[in-house]
This record gives C-alpha cells, sequence and structure tokens, in this order.
C-alpha cells in the first residue's frame, strides 16, 4: 500500500508564521509555496534505509524553519521498492502536486524508474543515495543532482584497501540489480588481485546458506559484499553463523547505521568504505549527529546525512535566487554552487553534479551509550570525482 503523507502541521504551519517587522517578503514558486516531494522506500526490509534519508531530511528543515525562507510543503512518497509505482508517484508529484523538487530515492532501480518523468518537465530532482554511473556519465542531465556518491566509490575504498592488504584472491557478492553491479565494478577499479568467485543474488534475498557454503568451499582471501537493509543484517549474522569469521569481511552499505541496531555484537570491527562517519570533528557534523540523536534517538547514517545535506543544498537555492524559480539557469547555478556545511566536511559539484568528496576507511564500533555506530580509520580518497564525469557532455 502507497503511503503518502503532506507534513503541514509540523512544516507548513511553522514556515508560514508573521514575518518580524521590517523582514522582506521573498518572491516565491508560482503559489507561494516551496513544494517538495520525497521518495523513499518505507515499507519491507529495505525500510529502515528509506526511513533514515526521510528523517535526515526532516531533520534538516526542522533546523532551518524557513527552507529558502517560503512556506514549505512536503510530500512523502513510500516507493514501496517498486519502479512502477515510484514512477507513477513521481509523476503525480510533477503534474498533479507540481512540486519543485523531487527528492530520492535509495535504491538504482528506483532512480532509474523516476529519472525522466521527473527531469524531463524541468523539474529538479535530487538523488541523495542512488547515484548509477549512466547519471554521471553520457546521461548527466542538469536537472540532476546527487548528494550522495557515484555508486561505484564507496566500493572503490574496500577495493583500494584489500589492495594494501595484499589479499589476492578475493569472494564478491552483491544483489543483481545496477547498484550491485556497480558496487563490483568500483571494487575491482581499485583493486588487482584475483576474483575467488563472483555472485550476484536476488534484489532482497535473505538466505544466503547457497553462497555461504560456495565461500566455504573457496576459502578466499577475503569476501567482499554490497548488502544493503534487511539483506546485510541477515548476511552478517549468517556469516557468523557459518563459522567463516576468520575471512575478512568488506563490504559497503552492508554494515552501517541502519544495520548495526540488528547486527550488533556480530558486526563489530568490521570494515567498510563511506564518505562520512558519525565521529567527524566538525561542527555542521555535531549539529546534525546531536539533533538526530535527540529527535530520533539512533545513530544517523550516511543516508540520513546525505538527505541532511539536500535539504541545506534546497535552502541554499532557493535563497540565492530570491524565491524566484521561474528561471531554471538561475536555480540551477545557484544549486550547482553547494553553499552550504555538510556534515562530511568538503563537498563540491562536478560538472555531472555528481559530488566531489572525500573517501573512508570505516569500522563498526560499540559507543559508550550503548549504541553501535560506524567510525573513520583513515582517509583513502582525498576530493575525490567519480569516474565518469568525463563522460558528461555538460
Amino acid at each position: 500500500m502507497t503511503t503518502r503523507t503532506k507534513l503541514l502541521a509540523s512544516t507548513f504551519a511553522v514556515l508560514s508564521t508573521t514575518l518580524p517587522a521590517g523582514a522582506q517578503e521573498l518572491p516565491s514558486a508560482s503559489d507561494g509555496v516551496l513544494k517538495i516531494g520525497l521518495v523513499y522506500t518505507l515499507s519491507g526490509p529495505a525500510a529502515a534505509l528509506g526511513s533514515q534519508a526521510r528523517d535526515g531530511f526532516m531533520l534538516a528543515v526542522n533546523q532551518i524553519k524557513e527552507v529558502g525562507g517560503m512556506p514549505t510543503e512536503i510530500i512523502i512518497v513510500d516507493d514501496e521498492q517498486r519502479p512502477d509505482l515510484a514512477a507513477d508517484k513521481a509523476r503525480e508529484l510533477v503534474a498533479r502536486d507540481q512540486v519543485d523538487f523531487v527528492v530520492g530515492p535509495i535504491f538504482s532501480n528506483i532512480l532509474g524508474a523516476i529519472h525522466k518523468p521527473v527531469t524531463e518537465t524541468g523539474t529538479i530532482l535530487i538523488s541523495t543515495n542512488a547515484g548509477t554511473s549512466s547519471y554521471a556519465g553520457a546521461e548527466c542531465n542538469e536537472n540532476f543532482f546527487v548528494t550522495s556518491y557515484q555508486n561505484d566509490q564507496n566500493h572503490e575504498v574496500m577495493g583500494a584497501y584489500a589492495e594494501k592488504q595484499g589479499y589476492q584472491n578475493v569472494f564478491l557478492m552483491a544483489p543483481n540489480y545496477q547498484a550491485g553491479k556497480d558496487s563490483l565494478n568500483g571494487f575491482k577499479h581499485s583493486y588487482t588481485g584475483g576474483v575467488a568467485g563472483e555472485v550476484f543474488t536476488e534484489l532482497g534475498q535473505l538466505d544466503f546458506s547457497s553462497e555461504l557454503a560456495q565461500i566455504a568451499a573457496f576459502q578466499p582471501d577475503a569476501l567482499f559484499t554490497f548488502m544493503p537493509g534487511g539483506m546485510g543484517v541477515n548476511l552478517v549474522k549468517q556469516y557468523s553463523q557459518a563459522g567463516l569469521t576468520s575471512i575478512p569481511f568488506l563490504s559497503a552499505f552492508t554494515v552501517d547505521e541502519t544495520t548495526l541496531p540488528a547486527t550488533q555484537d556480530a558486526a563489530l570491527g568490521l570494515m567498510g568504505g563511506a564518505n562520512w562517519a558519525p565521529d567527524m570533528d566538525n561542527a555542521a557534523n555535531k549539529a546534525f549527529v546531536d539533533g538526530y540523536l535527540a529527535a530520533y534517538d539512533a545513530v544517523p547514517g550516511t543516508y540520513a546525512m546525505q538527505a541532511y545535506d539536500a535539504a541545506q543544498l534546497i535552502d541554499s537555492a532557493v535563497r540565492a535566487v530570491g524565491g524566484d524559480l521561474s528561471d531554471r539557469a538561475a536555480l540551477r547555478a545557484a544549486l550547482h554552487k553547494a553553499e552550504f556545511d555538510s556534515p562530511r566536511g568538503d563537498f563540491s559539484f562536478g560538472k555531472n553534479n555528481f559530488p566531489i568528496q572525500d573517501f573512508y576507511l570505516v569500522k563498526a564500533e560499540k559507543r559508550d551509550d550503548g549504541k553501535f555506530q560506524t567510525a573513520i580509520v583513515e582517509k583513502i580518497f582525498d576530493d575525490y570525482k567519480d569516474n565518469y564525469a568525463d563522460q558528461c557532455p555538460m
């Protein structure tokens, strides 16, 4: 069942309060209200990912108070991890609700479904997670911005780590969809050793007994995997139960703040690749992490951070154009400047509207408050531009 919620009590009512005496009211969108549609997976095994993104975005909205200095209406849609449904809902957001921005999604197959219905109308689409290689390269689009990464990049971190460790025989495993393919391509981009086996599982698979039997038989130097959400929870638990912990477990998005509450001690010490971690030491990150903990009593993950930045990005751009969204070129230019302080630190856009940022090796750990998080071990890439930007014709 589709969930579609208009948040008016918590945002519109706050944002439409009377301006202080002498304050200048900004010119606004056509009806005087900034409209933003969020498209996230909010049900099923991957709901934790979409929920973190939604909560991160709403945290920024509540901290900003007036997004772009305007009354704001936010419409939240559950894509149910169904591309056909997501495409229909994206069309509704653009045609019926006339949103100014569409934000989301989590999964790359959902991005593929909503990309054209949104961008071909001139509406701005901001992906806070999915970052497929095609949209970073030849199919880049002036109406498409990404606050996360290109899909390959976090996996490239782990390829570089495996290379540094001298592994020569790594078993590779990912779900069979675009992000899964990008993940293994990213790993192999920075890893030159041998591959013990390469397996693509069904998207949403929760039983890995067959794959774990293959790993046990091959006895590789390490496993590298990309298994987000419920897939990652089950894989980590089953990996430990299968007695395979002597084989190093390398991943991205498999051991993070969305899965650690469920895996807990079974994931301690496992290494991952990331563009950020909750323990980063800067003022913007402290405001984000402390605010998230206070609001939701949970440690935020990258899904939340990247959505938080999307709200900051929209706020900065709408303010820069004085609330006048009719000049699309000016709005796109303001978005491209990315004039906000990201919790991750360095952030700018390449010519393809994908981020140029730092990437880190991170490790799962237990916090003093008993919660679990990832923590930075070392920086792997500095101001790293993705490998597809030069193919972008913009």
